[in-house]
């Protein structure tokens, strides 16, 4: 999923040169750890189209190691995509008015809305007319944060923050209203809270506590206007206070997620139980968990820039993070359509992947970790040059069409 189709560095230019080369060059590493993570989103997307795997690859009694992680990682991209679309927002805030910038959160929430209700969600099955209805994933998420951004980012920071604090640290209070007690209004509080079918689809995303992922973005946008070492700093220093907070918090087995942690039969089984957090909305843990280990990887990268290592492969993150949302429209039909060609090559039937289920997996369909390895591997490979061919096309032109994307 994408993390947002903001331009970082026209959001941030400044008016004079010196100003502009600093700001091009710090947020880089935004660009960068976003890049990292749509990789890693990749990875996810390809194992459910290939994966042999029938079970739950998070539950302690049934994975491997290499399955619990090859999931767990992609825990990552959500979060990361949402705060730093919240980043963005602030980064634009201070070189648009609040009306404009309103009104640029709102157009564009809506098209992202309209985005996963229409290409996305007829790239993941290739039916027009979708038997379960619509499937409401993160670029849903974002689109709906970012409408409810235009309203919050009219409000003073510090307000901001309480409601991003209220939303991601309190929603799990909501848990125990389930959306039968709305009667007619039960879908409405699947959007906004509880995840799972309703009479047109599925939401897989409820908006309620991604609403806080982005303001508390937008109240952290404030450090790229400082300093790289200042900035460093409060990155190391809020990742470590939330991953300390969520292992204290996981180890009092009380508030902050759904499903209590349990001692099982080996040491790694435990291990497994213990970091398994819900996603579906993400409760406070599983937030805790992965912005602490995102701000340090802001942090690192951050550091790796300024040191100029490994260059290749941040050049390499730097172009998928630059392209984010035109890379999320085109690695699902990629995946796909991959999938339904190694089908046919294989004599399985290519139609059974090529209309595919997002909820059943074709009898006898699927693979091992190593090829879904190589074909992630093939995907980026194939998504790379395209990815740099419309970042240089952006360089070079201005249209307004090439922002919505």
């Amino acid at each position: 999923m994408s993390s947002t189709p903001f331009d970082l560095q026209a959001a941030a230019a400044p008016s004079h040169a010196g100003a502009l080369t600093r700001a091009r060059i710090r947020l880089q590493s935004i660009d960068v750890v976003r890049g990292l993570v749509m990789v890693l989103m990749t990875l996810d997307h390809v194992r459910h189209y290939f994966t042999d795997s029938h079970i739950d690859p998070l539950n302690p009694d049934e994975t491997s190691l290499p399955l619990y992680l090859t999931r767990w990682i992609t825990h990552l991209c959500a979060p990361t995509f949402v705060f730093l679309a919240g980043v963005s927002a602030f980064l634009m805030s201070q070189r648009l008015s609040p009306s404009q910038l309103s009104r640029f959160l709102l157009t564009r929430g809506l098209w992202l809305i309209a985005l996963e209700l229409t290409v996305i969600n007829i790239s993941w099955t290739f039916m027009a007319s979708y038997p379960h209805g619509v499937f409401l994933q993160v670029i849903w998420a974002i689109g709906a944060a970012m409408v409810a951004m235009a309203a919050l980012a009219r409000l003073p920071s510090k307000a901001v923050l309480c409601v991003a604090i209220a939303l991601i640290a309190g929603h799990n209070l909501l848990d125990g209203i389930a959306p039968g007690q709305f009667g007619v209004w039960a879908p409405l509080w699947n959007l906004l809270h509880v995840a799972g079918p309703v009479s047109f689809g599925f939401v897989a995303y409820p908006v309620i506590p991604w609403i806080g992922v982005m303001a508390l973005g937008y109240c952290a946008g404030a450090m790229y206007r400082g300093s790289a070492d200042t900035r460093r700093t409060l990155l190391v220093a809020g990742g470590g206070m939330a991953l300390a907070a969520f292992f204290v918090l996981r180890l009092l087995n009380g508030y902050g997620d759904t499903t209590p942690w349990t001692e099982h039969a080996t040491l790694e089984q435990t291990a497994f139980a213990f970091f398994n957090v819900q996603k579906y909305p993400p409760s406070l843990l599983y937030v805790l968990a992965t912005l602490g280990i995102a701000a340090l990887l802001l942090a690192a990268f951050e550091g790796l820039e300024l040191r100029q290592r490994a260059a290749r492969l941040r050049d390499v993150l730097r172009t998928f993070g630059r392209v984010p949302l035109f890379f999320y429209v085109l690695h699902i039909p990629m995946a796909h359509l991959l999938a339904a060609a190694v089908a046919w090559l294989c004599g399985f039937d290519a139609r059974a992947l090529l209309f595919y289920d997002l909820f059943r997996q074709p009898p006898g369909w699927g693979f091992g970790l190593p090829m879904i390895y190589a074909v992630w591997v093939l995907v980026l490979a194939l998504g790379y040059p395209l990815c740099l061919w419309f970042c240089r096309l952006k360089e070079r032109r201005n249209d307004w069409w090439l922002s919505y994307l």
